[in-house]
């Protein structure tokens, strides 16, 4: 019998950072993916996610989740349920993040005021907001992932 926590997994980042590839790649087979992008509403996504911890479900939150007020809302239910947070931190420029986006179906493109208006809200994440993990995700030129653990000590990337 496995005694280890269930994980919700929280991603930060702004569109086109590479979040949903990175779900597809590392928790397609073991998370249920929580994407207001499919649900359409935080209505929606709220059920889900509920449905989630009531049946200690691992899950991941695809989503930009910007702000630490946001995080909040995912991070203290998760944890009252007993699961281990873990938190992806996509760390990318403004032009990295618009050109990717630029390359996404013609349906799934976000205006690049909207990235833009996401990156100038974006607070970093860190371990004090109650994550039990927190990595950094970054694309490298050859378009793998690479993975570190977050310092949070330095500032958000410049455009």
């Amino acid at each position: 019998m496995n005694n280890r926590p269930v994980e919700a997994v929280i991603f930060v980042g702004i569109q086109g950072s590479g979040k949903t590839t990175f779900y597809k790649e590392r928790f397609f087979e073991t998370h249920l993916r929580v994407s207001r992008d499919m649900l359409k509403t935080r209505q929606r996504q709220n059920v889900i996610l509920s449905a989630c911890l009531a049946a200690g479900q691992p899950f991941v939150v695809d989503d930009t989740n910007a702000t630490k007020a946001r995080r909040a809302e995912l991070i203290a239910p998760a944890r009252a349920a007993g699961f281990r947070v873990v938190g992806f931190y996509f760390r990318t420029t403004l032009g990295d993040a618009i050109r990717r986006n630029r390359q996404r179906p013609p349906n799934r493109v976000v205006p690049a005021a909207g990235v833009g208006g996401t990156f100038k809200r974006l607070e970093p994440p860190s371990r004090p907001e109650g994550f039990d993990e927190l990595q950094v995700v970054e694309i490298a030129p050859d378009g793998r992932f690479t993975l570190s653990e977050w310092a949070g000590a330095e500032p958000p990337p410049k455009p």
